[in-house]
């Protein structure tokens, strides 16, 4: 059996799979997330280990003992601040964080190469931005800083005592070079740091340490090694199978994504479209990034007092696609790709007298789902084919939802039984891959086919002009 941990933005979500990738067992625990000023976006990093050992615990006590290796999945770009006693100096700034866009600025004018070497544009959730903004508002934090790890990490320190951060995950920091999978000096000497005020880089599926042993018996399992693992999505990519070059996903969680597997680097920034490397050694990937996906559904539920998602998708499906003027523009954290954006705010257009909650509900759907298209649109122009995407993500249970993506994105969307479960069931094919060995072809197996769905050429024609509508919409709101 195998452990896979994933570190999420709402929640932590535990997961044990056996050998042929089969669960035998998951449990989540709640986070939430604080948002003390406007585009500030945190969480207490002792959360995150509450909320581990919460799931970890929700576990049968006969699976726990079965575990023979962990892997770690985890929300991508929190800057963890540590002191020299290796506790956190603040709360964590999360990826959704927007309040450092003028330290982007001030990154790009001192690092020209920035882009050549990191592979990505500086952008608000990066974890550079934010040691910046650190540095220029709370001096004495950043000075006291002894070590920079992100979310997952701190985690992975609590329970070996390593300090490591495999490629996937640290790619999003915008120190790492991205083709060389290391460390760079001069884009840590930006921002005032060092090489040693960082983890060690590793490769998702190398062995970081063991699980401390009075975790171990607080967990009622042995001393088993941990794996590097991976940021969210390439761990979620892993778990499906999206391990070869020109593999696709689109993940639909609390962010939208879009990921392409590639054997090697290939980087588009002035599109913000996202280049990183893949948790798989030797491959990198591609991502199209929308800030507010699912999340945009549990946001318009408490809007028109539904009781949650499936009652949302239940009023829009009322209203069907395309029938009412209303557009929805999905920018509740801001936006990435295309626009790289983080101060733009969402918002409704086109709202009269005879607008519903049911057809606000199908506006959202829409609007997510033309966000989303945006992102394929881009890719394409980068050369990259997009045909076919693997979805996970909780935002994959509905299949109505499902009918309009598909003719907004035009890609045929393949749902797979098991792939809500995302990140943590690749942290735990990482751990496998850590401990018997073997290739990610082998272990990293896409799971059954549930169901297809291609896009539908009437509905593809019904929604073309709100598309349209909805890129227009963009420049007459940007702040």
């Amino acid at each position: 059996m195998f452990l896979g941990i994933d570190i999420g933005t709402s929640g932590v979500k535990a997961v044990v799979i056996d050998r042929d990738g089969a669960i035998a067992a998951q449990a989540t625990a709640a986070l939430t997330v604080q948002r003390p000023h406007p585009l500030w976006s945190e969480q207490d990093p002792d959360a995150w280990w509450q909320a581990t050992d919460a799931a970890v615990r929700a576990l049968p006590a006969d699976v726990r003992r079965a575990v023979r290796g962990i892997g770690i999945a985890g929300q991508m770009h929190g800057a963890t601040l540590l002191g020299a006693d290796d506790r956190p100096l603040r709360p964590a700034i999360l990826w959704n964080d927007g309040r450092s866009f003028a330290e982007c600025e001030e990154l790009e004018r001192a690092v020209p190469t920035l882009r050549d070497t990191a592979a990505n544009i500086a952008m608000p959730g990066f974890t550079a931005p934010k040691l910046l903004w650190v540095r220029h508002h709370e001096p004495d934090t950043f000075a006291a800083i002894r070590t920079v790890l992100l979310p997952k990490d701190h985690v992975r320190l609590l329970m070996t005592g390593e300090k490591a951060s495999d490629v996937s995950d640290a790619a999003g920091t915008l120190w790492l070079d991205v083709a060389k999978r290391d460390w760079s000096d001069n884009l840590l000497a930006a921002t005032g740091l060092t090489r040693d005020q960082m983890p060690r880089a590793v490769e998702g599926s190398d062995v970081t340490g063991t699980l401390r042993r009075e975790i171990a018996d607080s967990w009622g399992m042995d001393a088993v090694p941990v794996a590097g693992g991976g940021g969210d999505n390439a761990a979620g990519a892993a778990g499906i199978g999206v391990v070869r070059d020109g593999d696709a996903l689109l993940s639909l969680g609390t962010s939208g994504v879009i990921f392409v597997a590639t054997d090697t680097l290939r980087a588009n920034p002035a599109a913000a479209v996202h280049a990183f490397c893949h948790c798989i050694p030797g491959m990198w990937h591609q991502m199209a990034v929308h800030l507010s996906a699912a999340v945009c559904v549990d946001w318009v539920a408490r809007l028109i007092g539904a009781p949650g998602a499936a009652d949302v998708f239940a009023r829009a499906e009322q209203a069907g696609p395309g029938n009412g003027p209303e557009l929805f523009l999905p920018y509740l954290s801001g936006e990435r790709t295309p626009h790289n954006n983080a101060q733009v705010r969402g918002g409704f257009l086109h709202l009269d007298h005879d607008t519903t909650p049911e057809r606000l509900a199908q506006a959202v759907l829409e609007g997510v789902a033309f966000a989303l298209a945006d992102g394929v649109r881009v890719l394409r122009e980068s050369g990259t084919k997009v045909e076919r995407l693997s979805v996970i993500g909780g935002g994959a249970r509905s299949r109505y939802w499902g009918e309009t993506l598909a003719a907004a994105l035009e890609v045929e969307l393949a749902y797979l039984k098991g792939g809500e479960v995302g990140p943590a069931m690749g942290a735990a094919r990482l751990a496998q891959l850590a401990v018997d060995g073997g290739t990610p072809a082998e272990v990293c197996v896409a799971p059954p086919v549930s169901h297809i769905i291609t896009p539908e050429s009437s509905l593809v024609d019904r929604l073309a002009p709100k598309r349209a509508a909805f890129r227009a919409a963009y420049p007459r709101i940007k702040p």
